[in-house]
C-alpha cells in the first residue's frame, strides 16, 4: 500500500520571514519578493525576464484562503551590472495586492515549486497555527531570517504522505488521491451496499479497514493504531467515492438536452459533506475499538446535563448523574481531527468534570491556541508521532493516547 511522499506533488519548498519592502506599499511600491535567490534551484537563471503562473494565497487559522491565480516575473535584479553576481527576485503584478498586502512585515512566506502547475506563493501570519503546520509539513525549520531557507524535495523526498500530512495539504489545497485501488474488487464483494453504489454503515466500514490494517497493534501501540486505522480508513472511502463518482459523472448532468447545474453543484456538495461526516463518524468508531481493547468502561455520546453530551463519558452516565459518586473520578473526552476553533465548544459539556480532554489527529496548533486551552483546563490528546510537530514548550500540555489510557485505567482502579 504505497502512500506516496510529498516529493510527488513537489520538487522544492523554501521560507522566509518577509520585510516592509516587499509587501507594505507605504515603503515601496516594488512588487518584489526579495532573498529568494536561491529559489533559482527550481526555476532557473534565465537571462530574461521570465513570466512564470504563480498562486497568491494568504492563509489564516479560522478562514478560507484568499487565492489569487495570476503572473509573477523571475528575474535577475542586477542584470547588466558586470560587477556584482546575479541576484533573482520575483516581481508580483498590481492584480495581487489583495492577497499580498494582507501580510505584514515580520509574516512568513512559503514559496512552493510543485511538480505541476504553477508556483504557490503562501503568505501566512507568524506564530499561526498554519505556519507551524507548514514547517512541520516540509521539515523546516524556524528562523527569523529574512533570506529564503529551502530544501530540495527532488533529493530529500519529505515526509511519507498520511492522514495528518494530507489534512495540511488540504489546509492549501492541495489534492492528495488516496485511493487502495487494489482493494476496490474487494471492497465491493464485501459490502452488499457497495455494489449499489451506496456506502456501507460507518460502523461496519471502520471494521473493515481494522481487519485490513494487519500491523497494527492496539495493545502495544494504541497511537500507532489509531492513525494506522484512520489512514487506511480514509483512502478505502476514497477508493469507494472516486469509484461512485465516477459512475455518476459518467451518466452526466443533462435533463432534455440542457445541462442540469443545480444537479450537479448539489452532488457536489454531498460528496464535500459526506467526506467531513464520515471523517468524524470513523474516528469516533476507532477510538470506540481502542477502548474496548483495552477493557476501559465508558459510554459514547453519552447525555448530561446539557443536550449536547461529550464524545466520550467514564466510567459512564450513571456515574456521572449520581452526585455521590466522586467527580475527580469522572473523565471526558472529546474527539474532533481537527480544532480549529471549534474547541471551545468541548468547554461546555460534562459541567461536573472542570478538567476535560480533547483527541485531535491535528498537528502543530500554535502555542497561542494550546496556551489558550491550558488556561481553560482543556488537556490535549495526540497521538504520540505527531507530538514533533509541537515546540518543546507545548509538550508538557499534550498527553499521548496510550498515555490517556493509563490515566483512565488508574482512575478506574481507585473507583474499585
Amino acid at each position: 500500500m504505497n502512500k506516496g511522499a510529498l516529493s510527488d506533488y513537489f520538487q522544492g519548498v523554501g521560507t522566509k520571514i518577509l520585510q516592509g519592502t516587499e509587501i507594505d506599499p507605504s515603503i515601496s511600491n516594488g512588487h518584489e519578493l526579495q532573498g529568494i535567490d536561491v529559489f533559482r534551484a527550481f526555476l532557473g537563471t534565465p537571462a530574461e525576464k521570465s513570466p512564470i503562473q504563480v498562486t497568491y494565497v494568504w492563509l489564516e487559522d479560522d478562514a478560507e484562503p484568499a487565492a489569487v491565480a495570476l503572473r509573477g516575473t523571475w528575474y535577475d535584479s542586477r542584470r547588466g551590472k558586470s560587477h556584482r553576481g546575479a541576484e533573482y527576485r520575483l516581481y508580483y503584478p498590481a492584480a495581487a495586492e489583495e492577497v499580498v498586502y494582507r501580510a505584514k512585515s515580520g509574516d512568513r512566506l512559503f514559496l512552493c515549486k510543485p511538480q505541476d502547475g504553477p508556483v504557490l506563493a503562501l503568505f501566512c501570519k507568524r506564530q499561526s497555527s498554519i505556519e507551524r503546520q507548514l514547517l512541520w509539513l516540509f521539515g523546516l525549520r524556524e528562523s527569523d531570517s529574512t533570506e529564503l531557507q529551502q530544501i530540495d524535495l527532488r533529493e530529500a523526498g519529505g515526509r511519507r504522505l498520511d492522514i495528518a500530512t494530507r489534512y495540511v495539504l488540504d489546509l492549501i489545497n492541495v489534492e492528495v488521491m488516496t485511493t487502495e485501488d487494489s482493494l476496490l474488487e474487494k471492497l465491493l464483494k464485501h459490502f452488499r451496499e457497495a455494489r449499489e453504489n451506496l456506502f456501507p454503515p460507518t460502523v461496519k466500514f471502520s471494521h473493515f479497514a481494522r481487519r485490513m490494517a494487519a500491523d497494527a497493534d492496539p495493545i502495544a501501540d494504541p497511537d500507532g493504531a489509531l492513525l494506522s486505522w484512520m489512514d487506511l480508513e480514509e483512502r478505502l472511502f476514497m477508493t469507494l467515492e472516486r469509484h461512485f463518482v465516477g459512475q455518476r459523472l459518467q451518466k452526466g448532468f443533462v435533463v432534455d438536452g440542457q445541462p442540469d447545474v443545480d444537479a450537479f453543484v448539489g452532488y457536489s456538495l454531498s460528496v464535500h459533506n459526506r467526506r467531513k461526516s464520515r471523517a468524524g463518524w470513523a474516528f469516533g468508531n476507532h477510538i470506540e475499538a481502542l477502548l474496548h481493547e483495552h477493557r476501559i468502561v465508558f459510554k459514547r455520546e453519552a447525555k448530561t446535563e446539557k443536550r449536547n453530551g461529550p464524545d466520550f463519558l467514564f466510567p459512564g452516565e450513571m456515574e456521572y448523574h449520581d452526585a455521590s459518586f466522586p467527580a475527580s473520578q469522572l473523565t471526558m473526552l472529546a474527539a474532533k481531527t481537527s480544532c480549529k476553533d471549534r474547541w471551545r465548544q468541548v468547554l461546555a459539556e460534562a459541567d461536573r468534570i472542570s478538567s476535560k480532554h480533547l483527541l485531535t489527529l491535528e498537528p502543530g496548533i500554535s502555542v497561542t491556541q494550546t496556551t489558550e486551552m491550558q488556561r481553560s483546563n482543556l488537556h490535549l490528546v495526540i497521538p504520540r508521532s505527531l507530538h514533533e510537530s509541537y515546540l518543546p514548550q507545548q509538550l508538557d500540555q499534550i498527553t499521548s493516547v496510550a498515555g490517556f489510557i493509563e490515566l483512565l485505567r488508574v482512575r478506574s482502579e481507585t473507583c474499585a
